[in-house]
């Protein structure tokens, strides 16, 4: 509304942009309908645009990501086999090796399929990947899309083939990667002869496949924030209304007290008549019927992802992952299943970084520190041995809170406790110190008795001999003393 032409207080609104976007384009685009499937291009605009995109594909594996896996090497230098693996992780690619499984794990989400190779200086990709001499290459790690890898991952759809639905080879730009090379990341499993637009092959299908329709709806529902926003403040100015014959002057005295209130503010005192109103444009209807919609389509999204509501919400936990309500379980089944999917990439990166870290020259000083035991171990030997004793685990999302634990831990010593005391006297000094042993093992065992061991010399224990106590002799007649003595 212009001030210029405010002669007879009328308002009119125009809408429209003419400033062309990605994701208004996918808003006037009719011809997606439920069950419509992404192209390359729009799932990388949802992606790179939507308020919802990169969560979807990003959210599972940031929490997935938020806790290390707990590795364990037994029958191993425990300590630094861990502490060198754990370096050799974190310097893996410049990056690390968690954020180049993100990222791969990610472009899988968002495209169906992703990739990710290693690279080593002066070596053609298509040989296999020296193992014994990572340490001494300039390894480098790229993180392919469909568009990088198309044609060479259609998959084969002859069911008699051992390689049926399953991924071959990588080709980029005609040159082919080793399998040993290469790690192939798919979302979700591939559909017989089911194309997938959005990764060029009969593979996996993009996060937002079956929630394209809602998710061009939630872009309605933007707008519809931001008309209410825009209406918010309007006010409405009921005047009284003139009669039929109008002349200049009473246009240009409503034009007047029109400019009046919007500029009036606090400590400032406008006169109207008595029959005039002045009020705020009444919204109370659009509330309710936009937060419906708005909330259906949230859940719609988080159905066809499909991943928890309150995922894709990120809503608040009321009681948080520690107190174990239905919204924290559902969030940790949900990462439990997703970390398996992401298993097959940790096993690639697991098995290049341990021969980095795990090289002669660590091993050399491994020699030095524990001679006695692996003096005379070839390194070879050795690092099968360390390999196959290797175990990663991920931790249990639900942890428990403080005061669980207590009661955990007092539970456990206390049964352990009963137990000790009533073996005890039944034991040969033997196996008397091998409960003592366990029983201290079970001590230091818990969380929070780690801070102050329990240390047993349990060969102490083995040879240790009760005092033997004076007799005790018979009561005879009693002495009577005299009063001076």
């Amino acid at each position: 509304m212009s001030d210029e032409n405010d002669s007879g207080g009328s308002a009119f609104l125009r809408i429209g942009s003419s400033v062309p976007s990605s994701l208004m384009a996918l808003l006037e685009c009719d011809d997606i309908v439920p069950g419509s499937s992404p192209s390359y291009q729009t799932a990388k605009t949802l992606y790179t645009y939507h308020p919802l995109g990169a969560k979807m594909a990003e959210k599972p594996i940031d929490i997935a990501q938020s806790q290390k896996r707990l590795i364990t090497i037994p029958g191993g230098p425990e300590d630094e086999l861990i502490e060198a693996f754990n370096v050799a992780w974190n310097k893996l690619g410049g990056e690390g090796a968690d954020q180049l499984i993100k990222r791969t794990v990610t472009l899988s989400r968002v495209y169906g399929i992703a990739s990710c190779v290693a690279l080593a200086k002066d070596l053609d990709p298509n040989e296999p990947l020296p193992y014994d001499r990572l340490h001494e290459l300039e390894l480098g790690f790229n993180v392919l899309d469909p568009l990088n890898t198309s044609g060479s991952l259609v998959m084969d759809q002859d069911p008699n083939s051992p390689t049926f639905l399953k991924p071959r080879g990588i080709s980029v730009a005609g040159k082919s990667y080793h399998a040993s090379r290469a790690s192939v990341i798919m979302n979700e499993q591939p559909i017989y002869i089911e194309w997938t637009s959005s990764a060029y092959g009969f593979v996996g299908r993009s996060v937002y496949q079956r929630a394209l329709f809602p998710l061009k709806s939630y872009i309605q529902s933007m707008i519809t924030d931001d008309f209410i926003t825009q209406k918010a403040g309007l006010l409405v100015f009921k005047m009284h209304s003139p009669g039929s014959v109008l002349d200049r002057l009473s246009l240009t005295f409503g034009a007047v007290k029109r400019r009046m209130l919007q500029g009036g503010r606090t400590g400032n005192v406008l006169s109207i008549g008595t029959e005039e109103n002045v009020e705020s444009l009444d919204l109370k209807n659009i509330k309710d019927a936009s937060e419906f919609a708005r909330n259906n389509i949230l859940k719609n999204i988080a159905a066809s992802a499909p991943m928890p509501a309150s995922m894709l919400n990120d809503e608040t936990l009321a009681e948080g992952f520690g107190e174990g309500s239905e919204d924290a379980k559902a969030i940790a089944t949900f990462v439990d299943g997703f970390r398996r999917e992401m298993d097959s990439i940790y096993r690639f990166f697991d098995k290049i970084v341990r021969h980095i870290a795990w090289n002669p020259e660590f091993y050399a000083s491994i020699q030095r520190k524990f001679p006695e035991q692996y003096k005379a171990v070839p390194y070879e030997t050795a690092l099968v041995d360390w390999s196959n004793a290797f175990k990663a685990e991920w931790p249990n999302l639900l942890t428990e809170p403080d005061s669980e634990k207590f009661k955990t831990s007092d539970i456990v010593m206390k049964s352990a406790i009963a137990l000790f005391e009533v073996l005890l006297p039944r034991l040969d000094p033997v196996n008397a110190a091998s409960a003592a042993g366990w029983l201290s093992d079970v001590a230091n065992g818990q969380p929070m008795l780690k801070d102050t061991p329990l240390n047993l010399d349990l060969e102490l224990i083995e040879n240790y001999e009760p005092p033997t106590p004076d007799p005790v002799k018979e009561p005879g007649e009693p002495i009577v003393e005299s009063a001076h003595e």
